[in-house]
């Protein structure tokens, strides 16, 4: 029998994969051809978080989510194929939740390290961050495959996943929990929030001292295109981690929760604290679709190439037609 926050979820997972889907996919589309005045090292960043946050709503909505709401039973329910899948979905959202710390390290590289930015900020060491971040987060995700047992056995068919006692008991596994905690998302947050206190400093210092050297000390203004650029940059970075930050929140909140308590939260948990517990789960999920919006509100050129991406194939098919009546 479902509990009430899971009659919600089931809309709102759907919801959420019919949002999510198109919404990431068209952020890959735009941002892959370059038109958005942006560099090509922040560019390949976007796109990988795209196509991170695009596995996760894969993953986690769909293939978890969704498959536990509309088709109970089915053979992604066996027990190897839901531990496989279980793992898939915590690498797609260590990727994501990563990606937006490569791509903070580049920005404040770019913004306050000018000496070092002509050798970081490039589209070759995007990419090696990349493929080196994501690789060895797929091999730290391999030993949640072996986290479940299985519920009941059919035929010999083991079906369903549940954690196993000792992930809450077991010191082993119990630091394991706290290694995977900390290092997604408590040690992402520290960092987020710590470059961009630097990038702030760095950014207001700096626009003190080319207000006196422009003459403005006293107010008058110029357009100053070295820092409206920073500017933009510093918007994009901000409305991104800030976005993660919040939906995160909540998450965190109930880790910590159950392990200072030291409780069994699928065993131990009341009705509140399985909601909120939900809920936690719910806005983790919603920051995969929050990315492509944040582009869309904050740069002028990506509004831009999404009107071109949509009129497409409006226009091929008046194109199609006026052929046809020639």
């Amino acid at each position: 029998m479902h509990r009430p926050i899971e009659h919600i979820q089931k809309f709102y997972y759907l919801v959420l994969a019919v949002i999510g889907v198109p919404v990431n996919l068209l952020g890959i589309i735009i941002l892959s051809r370059g038109k958005c005045g942006l560099s090509a090292c922040t560019t390949q960043y976007l796109v990988a978080m795209a196509t991170a946050d695009l596995l996760v709503i894969i993953t986690s909505v769909i293939l978890w989510r969704i498959s536990y709401y509309y088709f109970p039973g089915s053979f992604l329910d066996i027990t190897p194929l839901c531990s496989i899948n279980s793992a898939l979905v915590s690498a797609a959202t260590d990727c994501s939740v990563w990606f937006t710390v490569t791509f903070s390290s580049d920005r404040f590289v770019a913004i306050c390290c000018q000496k070092l930015k002509s050798k970081y900020c490039t589209a070759r060491n995007a990419a090696v961050v990349l493929v080196v971040t994501s690789t060895l987060l797929c091999f730290k995700n391999v030993p949640w495959y072996f986290t479940y047992e299985s519920m009941v056995i059919i035929d010999n068919v083991p079906w369903f996943c549940a954690a196993k006692a000792s992930y809450y008991n077991d010191p082993g596994w119990v630091g394991f929990d706290w290694f995977v905690t900390v290092l997604t998302p408590l040690l992402p947050f520290a960092l987020i929030l710590l470059l961009n206190a630097l990038t702030v400093r760095h950014i207001l210092l700096a626009s003190q001292i080319r207000k006196r050297l422009r003459g403005q000390s006293k107010g008058e203004s110029s357009s100053d295109p070295e820092m409206e650029s920073r500017r933009k940059s510093m918007i994009l970075l901000f409305t991104i981690s800030g976005s993660f930050i919040l939906l995160w929140s909540v998450h965190v909140i109930e880790f910590l929760y159950y392990t200072i308590l030291g409780i069994d939260p699928q065993r131990d948990y009341n009705e509140s604290e399985y909601i909120f517990k939900q809920v936690g789960w719910m806005m983790r999920d919603l920051s995969c679709c929050t990315n492509t919006f944040i582009y869309g509100v904050t740069q002028s050129k990506f509004r831009d190439q999404v009107k071109c991406v949509l009129k497409y194939p409006v226009m091929s098919i008046f194109h199609l037609i006026n052929k046809e009546k020639k």
